[in-house]
């Protein structure tokens, strides 16, 4: 499979693909395609794996697109504003993605809940910060809001996170959600309740604006059901 990302403000991944490569994404992701790929809606792995990722906030079920008759060609555009990247999952390559990171990926890409059962929170019910686990083998896409910022973690170094603006983050990295510190803080400060602190080693990936603040700076001006 080779793949070229095309724009910037609202960015596009083409696919070309040989004679019975597959691709996967979930309903809706495609965008266009030769008229020889074929489309298949499975819930790629039985039950018990889509019900997985409908806890972790993708489709119960994933379309499965393969170039018949020869080579093919398939796009995956971006939902909001901002980048796509490319990411080679293997063994030891395991990425963790927020849960509306995924765009689309090579038919060896496996998705799974990732749970994060580290609170010093102790709330959310126990059940930890849900996240999806990128493992198997392949190329997959992820899609971020806004600009992309990566750091590089050393072992032990960490940051500090507004929630929703982590993206993406090597299986390595350790991830804890801590409540913002002083009640006068966490009533007045506008920052919100908790931060994800998250400590290496590995990589992370950052979103400069996340749907979730554009939705929050627009709700004052939206008109309201009285």
């Amino acid at each position: 499979m080779r793949y070229e990302i095309l724009g910037e403000t609202l960015p596009v991944v083409v696919c070309q693909l040989e004679g019975g490569e597959k691709m996967i994404t979930e309903g809706g992701g495609m965008s266009w395609m030769s008229p020889n790929m074929l489309m298949e809606t499975t819930t790629n792995g039985g039950i018990g794996k889509a019900f997985g990722r409908m806890f972790s906030g993708e489709k119960m079920f994933q379309n499965i697109y393969t170039a018949q008759g020869g080579n093919g060609m398939i796009a995956f555009a971006s939902s909001f504003p901002g980048s796509i990247k490319a990411y080679e999952i293997g063994p030891g390559q395991e990425m963790v993605f927020q849960k509306s990171a995924f765009l689309a990926g090579e038919a060896g890409v496996e998705l799974s809940v990732f749970f994060n059962k580290k609170f010093s929170s102790g709330l959310f019910g126990g059940e930890g910060f849900i996240m999806q686990k990128i493992s198997g083998h392949g190329i997959v896409f992820a899609e971020f809001d806004g600009h992309v910022v990566e750091y590089e973690l050393q072992p032990g170094q960490q940051i500090v996170v507004d929630t929703g603006h982590l993206a993406v983050m090597t299986a390595t990295c350790q991830m804890e959600i801590k409540s913002v510190p002083g009640v006068k803080n966490m009533l007045f400060g506008g920052e919100g309740l908790f931060n994800t602190v998250i400590s290496g080693p590995g990589k992370v990936w950052l979103q400069t604006m996340p749907i979730s603040n554009v939705a929050g700076i627009l709700r004052p001006y939206m008109p309201s059901g009285s």
